[in-house]
């Protein structure tokens, strides 16, 4: 790799990748799926929450609008600068921090943490996961819960195509994955095409089971894991459409 940035240190991926990722369509279910949010957590209006990885704060948003104190970080400046236009636009109070998930941690800061739209395992060093987790931790109040959702090894093995491409406001996508090291981890190729011009990303990220990200978590010094088949509580099954853990502080 000759000393390259991991993709997803790669500025340039999230920029091109924006308009695929973060469609008004898929902005617009933010207000759906923090409702579902709040309800799966029990989190109320007034607690302190952390959206880790919030990208254009979506869900940072929808979550400021119904009365709670809110903390967005990620470490994408181009995200953080959309969602800070956004909350300016409502007067909304949403603080935001342009950070590594590895890195940041405020001790006994939330009441909740929540990392959504498959925002964890990025890294090749599974100990780069636990580091998050601990980040997590330290990062809750006792008694806090943390909300995580990913597509899991099981979903994916139901659901798997090794090529796929749609069209998206004008813009071609191409999608091309392998999953290797035992199903442990998956890397993609995206083929943007739009008005001639085209664009090759790669990006890849580790599997994990319902199994084996709770074992993670527990290990974390989480208790209750408790996994659903999406942010609607249905259970994780063989109709899941997503792992959704919910793990609690004590």
């Amino acid at each position: 790799m000759g000393g390259e940035k991991p993709w997803h240190e790669d500025e340039t991926f999230w920029k091109e990748t924006l308009p695929i990722l973060f469609p008004e369509s898929r902005i617009q279910e933010g207000e759906k799926e923090a409702e579902q949010v709040l309800d799966l957590a029990g989190i109320h209006p007034g607690a302190a929450v952390l959206d880790l990885c919030c990208g254009v704060g979506r869900h940072s948003l929808a979550l400021a609008r119904r009365g709670l104190r809110v903390t967005g970080v990620d470490r994408t400046q181009i995200y953080l600068d959309r969602a800070a236009t956004a909350a300016k636009r409502e007067n909304l109070s949403l603080e935001l921090v342009c950070e590594d998930m590895r890195r940041f941690r405020r001790e006994e800061g939330f009441d909740a943490v929540l990392n959504l739209f498959t925002s964890f395992g990025y890294f090749e060093d599974p100990e780069d996961d636990q580091r998050v987790a601990d980040n997590i931790y330290a990062s809750l109040w006792p008694g806090g819960v943390l909300v995580m959702q990913l597509m899991s090894k099981e979903v994916l093995a139901r659901t798997f195509r090794p090529r796929d491409w749609y069209e998206q406001d004008g813009l071609l996508v191409l999608e091309e994955r392998k999953v290797k090291q035992s199903w442990s981890w998956i890397e993609s190729r995206w083929t943007l095409i739009s008005a001639g011009r085209r664009v090759d990303l790669d990006l890849s990220h580790r599997l994990y089971s319902a199994s084996e990200l709770a074992t993670l978590l527990r290990d974390r010094g989480f208790t209750q894991v408790v996994p659903y088949g999406d942010l609607d509580a249905s259970p994780y099954d063989e109709k899941a459409k997503r792992l959704v853990v919910v793990a609690r502080k004590e």
